[in-house]
């Protein structure tokens, strides 16, 4: 049986775990080859062999969003390496919650540098390659904290601005078949959130316990949620859904 995509190469940042893992897994199983990009080495080459284990075809590298070079380069070895680049999944983030009085500014210019500037640098460097193509699908994962969320001034902010990015590139590159939409998570089970329950002092299951009493399904969310809804959006046949954020938090939100 034939995958979705088939012939489509996907490159997604911070791909080597939670949500970008649940992701990569996704696009690999309907038949996508995967290119995926993060910081972090030792989950990188886990990942890597977990899924050539399993039989799927992957391109992995060791890169920093923030610098621009590293994304260009990896992307040309990508394109190179597999003959197009379809899809952008910008998924890389990182949280350094703290009340605003306690936010240093390393803790804002981190969380604004992975997030804004690293989405910009992907999706400039993919832009390049979609034009060409006249076809593309570029997908940036925000978050329903874009909507407020005490203890992070900096990752609202940083989530609300990707919402604007996707907006204006969808307005921007709609006439080169290239869609632009966006993810906003609820509370999903990854290790961000194993680093939220640490950090205002309760166990992972009591942070999970706490959530759901706030979610009208009754369940937190899994990678495979996400991974579901992009998948959604990167399918060719999405191409009149463009500039949209949908949350995906097991209720709705404002």
């Amino acid at each position: 049986m034939a995958g979705r995509f088939d012939g489509k190469v996907a490159f997604v940042t911070g791909g080597s775990r939670g949500i970008g893992k649940g992701i990569v897994q996704r696009f690999a199983e309907e038949g996508a080859k995967v290119a995926i990009i993060d910081v972090n080495e030792e989950a990188l080459g886990e990942t890597a062999s977990e899924f050539k284990e399993k039989g799927f075809e992957l391109y992995t590298k060791v890169a920093n969003v923030v610098e621009a070079e590293e994304v260009e380069a990896a992307m040309k070895e990508a394109a190179e390496t597999y003959g197009s680049l379809d899809i952008l999944v910008n998924n890389a983030g990182v949280i350094r919650d703290n009340m605003l009085y306690k936010m240093t500014d390393s803790d804002w210019t981190t969380v604004m540098d992975v997030h804004l500037r690293g989405s910009f640098n992907a999706a400039r460097a993919a832009q390049k390659y979609m034009v060409k193509n006249q076809y593309g699908r570029i997908i940036n994962i925000s978050s329903t904290s874009a909507l407020g969320n005490r203890g992070q001034a900096n990752y609202a902010t940083a989530k609300a601005g990707l919402q604007g990015f996707t907006k204006t590139l969808a307005i921007e590159l709609g006439k080169y078949g290239i869609t632009v939409n966006a993810v906003a998570p609820g509370f999903i089970e990854t290790e961000m959130t194993k680093q939220t329950a640490e950090r205002i002092g309760i166990s992972f299951e009591q942070l999970i316990e706490a959530s759901v009493k706030n979610i009208p399904v009754g369940r937190s969310g899994k990678p495979e949620d996400i991974a579901n809804v992009v998948a959604f959006y990167a399918d060719e046949r999405s191409s009149f859904v463009n500039g949209q954020v949908l949350y995906v938090a097991g209720g709705p939100k404002d």
